[in-house]
């Protein structure tokens, strides 16, 4: 490991003890026991063959490019920091950054799914954060379609260049709502409101979390853009090897 690995791995782990322990214990994902058991089981299966294929990105990555797994641990160390740090909101769940625009704009959204469920079972079991019972549902909408849509809206934004730094910060920050877009779905679905139904509930949902996760997600876009610069700083062989860093910049 040379000098410059040394300190990005330094960096984030002084980054994770300052801000990553947390004393609130009772808010949450979607946590422990709130979802009824059919819905955690589906939401499990259907996380199934996305979290296959990240398991097989992730091999193939590092076969490619051996040097780009102190990336890929950085950019796992950075979604469990940041979704560490929430805000009580919606009854059962909360509102907090979720850190995986990072990770799907470097290394694609399929390895993604990996490094988050791993951020969420550790999560559950160390800090009460999320539970093992609706780990299916926190997976799909954090570590699965949030990092879906960023990676979408950023390859978006590279087509129509569009600054790159302007594109990580969109990413970031439209993955960011989407997840709880998500997550305001399926607590829609598991408790539907007696009067309008799915419909009613879900706008609901996504009225309470609004207030605090709009500001959350324009945050994680600007904290997204400051450590890529870093990357692109003191990581640039990394980036190259990752394909991040290739032609003309924007």
């Amino acid at each position: 490991m040379n000098q410059k690995e040394k300190r990005i791995i330094t960096i984030m782990t002084v980054f994770t003890l300052i801000f990553g322990v947390t004393t609130i214990a009772n808010a949450m994902h979607i946590m422990e026991g709130y979802l009824p058991p059919r819905f955690c089981i589906i939401w499990g299966a259907i996380c199934f063959p996305f979290l296959v294929t990240g398991y097989l990105s992730i091999k193939k990555t590092l076969s490619e490019n051996r040097k780009s797994i102190t990336v890929l641990a950085m950019a796992g160390a950075f979604i469990f920091v940041i979704s560490s740090l929430k805000i009580p909101s919606v009854t059962g769940s909360c509102s907090h950054m979720t850190g995986t625009g990072l990770g799907a704009i470097l290394f694609g959204p399929a390895a993604v799914s990996i490094l988050g469920v791993i951020v969420l079972i550790f999560q559950a079991i160390l800090l009460a954060h999320g539970g093992l019972t609706s780990l299916g549902a926190n997976t799909f909408s954090m570590a699965i379609a949030g990092p879906l849509i960023s990676y979408g809206i950023y390859k978006l934004c590279g087509k129509l260049k569009v600054n790159r730094h302007v594109g990580v910060f969109l990413a970031a920050t439209i993955g960011d709502l989407f997840t709880y877009c998500v997550t305001s779905i399926q607590l829609a679905l598991a408790y539907p409101a007696q009067n309008g139904g799915f419909q009613a509930s879900a706008a609901k949902f996504l009225a309470v979390f609004a207030p605090t996760q709009l500001p959350l997600a324009i945050i994680e876009g600007i904290l997204t853009v400051v450590i890529i610069i870093g990357l692109e700083t003191y990581a640039k062989s990394e980036l190259t090897g990752l394909r991040f860093l290739k032609g003309s910049e924007n």
